[in-house]
């Protein structure tokens, strides 16, 4: 009997492997949002404590890092999900989640010019992370229209319309302050009618 050895792609990465790899992002992210999009490779490297043949097996061009870096975030933010609700309060959860994904779109303004530029399709990149966003969303929105704490026909697209026109329209640089801002603003106003 001839046993098939798994393929090499599904095997787990080793415990060492997949630190290295989750500190690269982190560290890329942090010089991704500092420096922007062109920070050196060989910088983000050497923060992340590896050396840049480590890097590049891992990512083996600057794509595929700024590609994972968006992925990474895009997967916090749908896990966060979870644990936001398991913690907090519905309307604190649904609060919590959308403070997260300023901090996503502010990722997403980094990265997305680059992958504009890509000779693939990266309207595949964005129309996977959407539907993760938004399940995520629907679910904290669900969870507090339950509770009470939000009216009933609140659309949870409205929130991430309002959230995004703000990062759209804004050319400031702060404009992360004025979205915390309008977090409050939208949970005020999605609260029951009296």
């Amino acid at each position: 009997m001839v046993t098939k050895t798994p393929e090499i792609k599904d095997r787990k990465p080793r415990a060492d492997a997949q630190r290295n790899r989750d500190r690269i992002l982190e560290v890329a992210k942090q010089e991704f949002t500092r420096v922007g999009a062109n920070a050196s490779l060989e910088e983000i490297a050497k923060k992340a404590g590896v050396g840049p043949g480590t890097l590049y097996r891992h990512f083996p061009t600057r794509e595929d890092l700024l590609v994972a870096v968006y992925r990474s975030e895009v997967e916090k933010l749908a896990a966060a999900e979870r644990t936001l609700a398991d913690s907090k309060s519905p309307v604190e959860a649904l609060r919590a989640w959308l403070l997260l994904f300023v901090d996503a779109v502010e990722t997403k303004h980094i990265i997305a010019p680059v992958l504009n530029t890509l000779v693939g399709d990266p309207k595949k990149v964005f129309e996977t992370s959407y539907a993760k966003i938004h399940e995520a969303l629907r679910a904290l929105v669900k969870c507090a229209i339950k509770s009470g704490d939000i009216r009933k026909d609140l659309d949870p697209i409205d929130l991430l319309r309002a959230i995004v026109g703000v990062a759209n329209v804004s050319a400031s640089p702060d404009w992360q302050q004025s979205a915390r801002r309008l977090v409050d603003i939208l949970i005020a106003g999605a609260r029951p009618l009296e």
